[in-house]
């Protein structure tokens, strides 16, 4: 049984900062399989820190006296990983001048980290379920068999179900090196763990740097609590010591904190720029005129439009040459309503559905002698009026209805003169 004194020992020891959990579940798990000689499969996002839990099973392992070893998969070459995992012999192949030993031979008796394991070549991972069966590998240009004594501890932030599926990666390997699994948690699910390395990361810079400390206020401080993080701890520190160099001394409030955070776009990749970047705006520009579109309407919310007299709908898709044919069936003034008379569905051209009426469907244009269609801009604007005054004035909410990041939707506020919504 590992006790809380256990698990606070191995954070002191390899700087681990946070109480969440599931961070500290990992931590108990890797110290339980560290004395039994098991392979270890480590899962976690890019960033999350899965480099220190092979540290944490090698040092409280019975190999902590032998070589420990990481080798990170992903930046070796496809031709050259073999050479580099097992070994070569001379003339092997061009350029090999001399008899050289591989990582699982430099690592005997010790413990070898394979990090980004699912980017090995199928003719590696042949070769490495050999040596998890027998322990037995054959350097590159040779015929004679080694055997080596080492503990594999494997890491990726690949599913590797699907991996398997998809035929890149071996299904018995991956059983092999899965006999223990351990998931480390994203940043984003470990609370007010990101508030602990905020100030961590911003301390030490200060301190190695001998500079002036940032301080953070409460609306900062949502700000970074509620972001996403992609990029986990690796992400957090990066921007955390942005803001510390530039803005060294200030207290940093939201609006500022928001000009370093990266907007998430809808592929989910991050658009990096720093507090004096000149932002592509077209793109968001382009993704919002979209989103206005899908954004679904209640048939109150257009009663409420006729009401007012200020909008007309008229079909999305009508030219110009039909408004200008609608138009002769309206009435002379914009703010006069149709008489009882008029059927709406005719003089409005609005398409009918079976109960509702929703965006794309329809637009509002403002008219006064003749139809003119709004500009984007106009069209923008209406609508995040209308999404803070359904959510009473909370952007964060406002922005997740529009899907757009706060970011996004601060800008836009402050372009549109609407700080007072």
């Amino acid at each position: 049984m590992i006790k809380d004194t256990d698990i606070l020992r191995i954070k002191q020891r390899f700087s681990i900062i946070g109480n969440a959990p599931a961070l500290n579940n990992a931590i108990s798990r890797a110290l339980q399989v560290a004395p039994i000689d098991l392979s270890v499969l480590i899962l976690g996002e890019s960033g999350a820190g899965k480099e220190v839990f092979p540290q944490i099973i090698h040092t409280n392992s019975a190999r902590k006296h032998n070589n420990y070893i990481a080798v990170n998969c992903g930046a070796i070459p496809e031709g050259t990983i073999d050479s580099e995992l097992f070994g070569h012999e001379k003339g092997a192949f061009t350029g090999a001048i001399a008899s050289r030993k591989g990582y699982f031979e430099e690592a005997n008796g010790g413990t070898i980290f394979l990090d980004e394991v699912a980017e090995l070549p199928l003719t590696t991972q042949a070769r490495l379920l050999r040596v998890l069966e027998s322990g037995e590998y054959i350097r590159v240009g040779s015929s004679e068999v080694k055997k080596t004594n080492i503990r594999v501890v494997a890491a990726t932030n690949k599913d590797m179900v699907q991996a398997v599926k998809d035929g890149k990666f071996r299904e018995d390997l991956f059983y092999r090196l899965s006999t223990v699994q351990i998931s480390i948690p994203p940043l984003r699910e470990r609370g007010n763990d990101i508030w602990l390395l905020t100030r961590k990361f911003t301390n030490d810079f200060a301190d190695n740097h001998r500079m002036p400390a940032v301080e953070y206020d409460q609306s900062a401080k949502d700000a970074i609590l509620g972001y996403r993080w992609p990029g986990n701890v690796r992400q957090l520190k990066n921007v955390v010591e942005q803001i510390a160099l530039f803005e060294s001394g200030n207290t940093i409030n939201r609006d500022m904190m928001m000009g370093y955070l990266p907007a998430i776009a809808d592929d989910m990749k991050p658009i990096v720029a720093g507090a004096n970047s000149q932002f592509e705006y077209n793109q968001e520009r382009e993704i919002l005129f979209k989103l206005i579109y899908k954004l679904q309407k209640q048939i109150d919310d257009v009663e409420s439009a006729l009401q007012q007299g200020n909008y007309i709908p008229v079909h999305l898709n009508a030219d110009v040459a039909a408004l200008k044919r609608e138009s002769k069936q309206l009435t002379p003034h914009a703010t006069q309503l149709p008489t009882a008379t008029q059927p709406v569905s005719k003089a409005y051209n609005i398409e009918k559905t079976d109960d509702n009426v929703s965006a794309h469907e329809v637009h509002a244009v403002d008219i006064d002698s003749t139809p003119s269609i709004k500009t984007l801009e106009q069209t923008e604007r209406e609508t995040i009026i209308e999404a803070l005054n359904r959510n009473r004035g909370k952007r964060k909410k406002t922005a997740e209805e529009l899907n757009i990041s706060e970011r996004t939707l601060y800008r836009k506020i402050k372009e549109y003169g609407l700080e007072s919504q």
